[in-house]
């Protein structure tokens, strides 16, 4: 399975992903779900991707050739974030037909993306790519999108989470969203992929990947569980009618 969470905000990007796919309980791998293309003062954007992993790994092996080769349109010849959409949704659909054009088998062959950037003095944007390579993309009423795994971390993002919301304290309240993920649910592991985006910065960050041993996710964790227990014990106490 799969969690990955993208924030577009107020003053930039934030992208999460988990790296565990497993086919069983025996059978448990790791592969990267985040994926960073861009050029330094031109333009940069974020791949995550859930679902069929051979299917994933088509997408983004066609889109790099495109950029290998040269062919048009490709990730750095578009001049728009919604091309850069479409490119993604098209080449996505071509992969599934490609394998089948059952329409009932295909969706054995499904996967879902997500992909936020910027190019240029173009806005920043944030789409969520469905696996029939349609799209939607994020509002200041709807800041953020989950794939795969998603029920377990949105009530946090949900009821904290709003677009004017500093980087800092929206990336502490998506990694909450992912400890309380790891808690509940084993078919989403670490490590994480994490990457943030600062508004208009065109600069293409490196990322960074989170271990079971760092440090400040074992700490906000930690955090985290003791307020939940000390909020519930402040919480008022039911009246004896919720007890006759």
């Amino acid at each position: 399975m799969t969690y990955c969470c993208a924030l577009r905000l107020k003053d930039g990007l934030v992208f999460i992903s988990d790296t565990r796919t497993n086919a069983g309980v025996d059978h448990i791998s790791v592969f990267r779900k985040l994926y960073i293309f861009g050029i330094d003062g031109e333009r940069f954007f974020t791949i995550q991707t859930s679902g069929n992993l051979a299917t994933t790994q088509a997408v983004l092996g066609h889109l790099k050739n495109q950029l290998t080769l040269k062919q048009e349109p490709n990730l750095y010849s578009v001049n728009t974030m919604f091309e850069v959409a479409e490119l993604v949704g098209q080449t996505l659909r071509k992969v599934i037909a490609d394998v089948t054009a059952d329409t009932m088998e295909q969706s054995n062959y499904y996967c879902s993306l997500l992909i936020g950037g910027q190019i240029g003095a173009e806005p920043m944007q944030l789409y969520n790519i469905y696996p029939q390579g349609n799209f939607i993309s994020a509002t200041k009423d709807t800041p953020f999108f989950q794939i795969g795994e998603s029920k377990y971390g949105k009530p946090i993002l949900d009821r904290a989470l709003s677009y004017d919301m500093p980087i800092d304290e929206a990336l502490r309240c998506s990694l909450i969203s992912f400890d309380s993920t790891l808690r509940s649910n084993v078919s989403v592991g670490m490590p994480l992929d994490m990457l943030v985006y600062k508004k208009n910065s065109l600069k293409v960050p490196k990322g960074k990947r989170i271990h079971e041993s760092d440090e400040y996710f074992e700490e906000i964790s930690k955090q985290w569980s003791e307020t939940l227990k000390k909020g519930l014990q402040e919480l008022p106490k039911p009246t004896q009618d919720y007890f006759d």
